[in-house]
């Protein structure tokens, strides 16, 4: 029975696939107001290699191309980018994002107006289109950006696995306290720092280091004996700092990937990084749940799961580095 459970709690993480393993990269549409209804639209879709994903963007009809199509692929991103001009502007008229259903991707819509307004929109596959308003209070964008830091951090399996490897490994709740606030305190400072330019690592190998961070965790679930306290349970928030600076790439690298200009960073840091703690929160809440459920109903106490646990996180991330590393040594 007990092992049973324990293979329906993992079957989910066996089941995901290693190239959707990080975050969800969604679309991008950025339209700015050049002259008066006239736009340069950037339509940023996500691309593995020559492999683009099939999403399209439907502008409004009365929006006329008066430039020709350009394309081009760049950093693991298909681009289109032409102008258009729309008779009487288009506040009140509908975008469409088409695809979105058969790809389970979000867009991201940005609207910078000539007199320095901006309007963002996040279109999701059960709400593809957007009626346009012209301007947006500072609440709502935050919100838009605050629903991608929930949405990054609970598609991210592999920083949530990080952090179920960190709660496996401590005993204590005031060291797990410690230990997820010292990681929390680690990914937004480079967070920051990457997103407002201070200072950057190439995404690609920080993915693969990522996934490394995992495993090394995994394998010190695995060298735990009774009576004997590694350096890793001993001060586990050091650990959880020094992977949480690594991590925090991670993030910046997906703020950066949805497209997002240099304007909105400030903003965009702020409640992004906060949707990340948000979500990161109701995941450790969650897990401890099931952690007492586990101890409580079914009397499987976590030291026993501890193990098999480490060997499936552990083989994981051994699988994701692998990709990663054959994915930037092929490109």
């Amino acid at each position: 029975m007990r092992f049973v459970v324990l293979v329906l709690l993992v079957l989910p993480l066996w089941q995901a696939s290693p190239a959707v393993a990080h975050e969800m990269r969604p679309a991008y549409l950025d339209m700015r107001e050049t002259a008066p209804d006239t736009f340069d639209v950037i339509w940023k879709v996500p691309a593995r290699g020559e492999m683009r994903l099939g999403l399209y963007v439907e502008l409004p009809q009365s929006c006329k191309p008066s430039s020709e199509l350009r394309k081009r692929i760049e950093d693991g991103a298909y681009l289109e980018g032409w102008t258009v001009i729309c008779e009487n502007g288009l506040k009140g008229k509908t975008i469409v994002a088409k695809g979105l259903l058969a790809t389970m991707t979000d867009a991201l819509v940005r609207i910078a107006y000539a007199d320095g307004t901006t309007e963002v929109a996040r279109l999701k596959p059960d709400a593809a289109t957007h009626v346009v308003v012209g301007t947006q209070t500072s609440l709502e964008v935050a919100v838009t950006y605050f629903r991608l830091g929930v949405d990054h951090i609970m598609s991210g399996i592999d920083h949530l696995l990080f952090v179920l490897a960190l709660m496996l490994l401590i005993h204590d709740r005031w060291m797990l306290f410690k230990t997820i606030t010292a990681f929390t305190l680690a990914h937004s400072i480079t967070l920051a720092g990457a997103a407002l330019g201070y200072f950057s690592l190439p995404q690609r190998p920080v993915e693969a280091t990522i996934a490394l961070s995992i495993a090394f965790v995994a394998s010190e679930l695995v060298k735990m004996k009774p009576g004997e306290r590694r350096l890793s349970e001993a001060y586990p928030w050091m650990v959880a700092f020094a992977f949480g600076l690594l991590h925090g790439f991670g993030f910046a690298g997906a703020l950066k990937e949805i497209g997002l200009p240099q304007v909105d960073v400030p903003l965009a840091l702020l409640t992004f990084n906060l949707g990340v703690e948000a979500g990161q929160l109701l995941f450790v809440a969650g897990m401890l749940v099931v952690f007492k459920a586990l101890s409580t109903l079914i009397a499987l106490p976590l030291a026993r799961l501890r193990p098999a646990a480490a060997y499936i996180i552990g083989t994981l991330a051994l699988v994701w580095f692998i990709e990663r590393i054959a994915a930037f040594t092929m490109s």
